[in-house]
């Protein structure tokens, strides 16, 4: 039940010691910013978890625990989605993350890669954009005949004999979903997701993975610097996004309940368990 998930996942930013508060300022707020200590200390309060009195992390730290809980959630929550969304799927996030060229709609790649190891100059013609490595990576492995043609015969040796989806054919997994996770944003910061975004966007042959964002940034207005734009990204999903919202409605700041009505209204800023369903169309 993604209730439960979502009071688990918010149970372990807290138990990991990644949500915690010194001082009374909860670890994702600015503690040198007024609305975000006020809307950060908001989400706390209303959160079913109890924030454990602690120095804040090194900030390598924070997001590599943020990756590792956001990946267990929704390895979690899709299980869930079989029904909705069949295959075989993997997650991959931290020390087990993949690089883009590994998948199927990337895996030409690896030419440009292997081109750029043989010299100097091809390496700095091309750059090296191209060579991503996501925070989470979620892929479909391919299908067999037997599973494609479990309920009827569909496929054979002579027809769709270039499906990405068909393992017969050869190829390799495919990148389902591309998820960015930023435990803040800082407004030089967030240009880095829609860097990756843009890349997985051009660089791609066939069709395009989902591209997201997780966060749990607390002020309005630095969401609004990498949720509202031309949509290299998909959306941007907040870890507690109707607390974020209840301590909003309750401060005085009217640029702040401006700015997150847009983004909600607009489709540009959903929660974290809105996740697992959007990542299962």
């Amino acid at each position: 039940m993604l209730t439960t998930q979502r009071k688990e996942f918010h149970r372990r930013l807290a138990t990991s010691g990644l949500l915690t508060q010194q001082n009374g300022v909860p670890s994702n707020a600015d503690s040198d910013n007024k609305a975000s200590r006020a809307f950060a200390k908001g989400i706390a309060m209303r959160l079913p978890v109890k924030l454990k009195e602690k120095e804040r992390a090194a900030a390598q730290s924070l997001g590599s625990w943020f990756e590792e809980a956001c990946r267990k959630f929704l390895t979690a929550a899709f299980a869930d989605l079989s029904h909705l969304r069949p295959g075989s799927w993997q997650f991959f996030s931290g020390t087990d993350a993949k690089s883009i060229e590994v998948f199927e709609q990337y895996k030409h790649l690896r030419v440009l890669e292997d081109l750029a190891r043989t010299s100097p100059e091809i390496a700095a013609a091309l750059g090296s954009d191209y060579t991503i490595k996501p925070d989470i990576v979620i892929a479909r492995e391919t299908e067999t005949d037997e599973s494609i043609n479990a309920h009827k015969s569909i496929v054979n040796a002579g027809v769709a004999t270039m499906a990405s989806l068909r393992r017969a054919n050869g190829g390799v997994p495919l990148l389902h979903a591309s998820v960015s996770c930023k435990w803040t944003i800082r407004s030089d910061r967030s240009q880095n997701s829609r860097t990756e975004a843009l890349n997985l966007l051009k660089n791609r042959k066939g069709r395009a993975p989902h591209i997201v964002v997780v966060t749990a940034e607390p002020t309005p207005s630095r969401l609004a610097s990498i949720a509202l734009g031309t949509g290299e990204i998909d959306c941007v999903y907040h870890f507690a996004l109707p607390e974020l919202a209840e301590a909003v409605a309750d401060s005085d700041n009217d640029e702040a309940k401006t700015s997150l009505q847009i983004m909600v209204d607009g489709g540009r800023l959903k929660d974290i368990a809105d996740l697992p369903l959007d990542l299962a169309i």
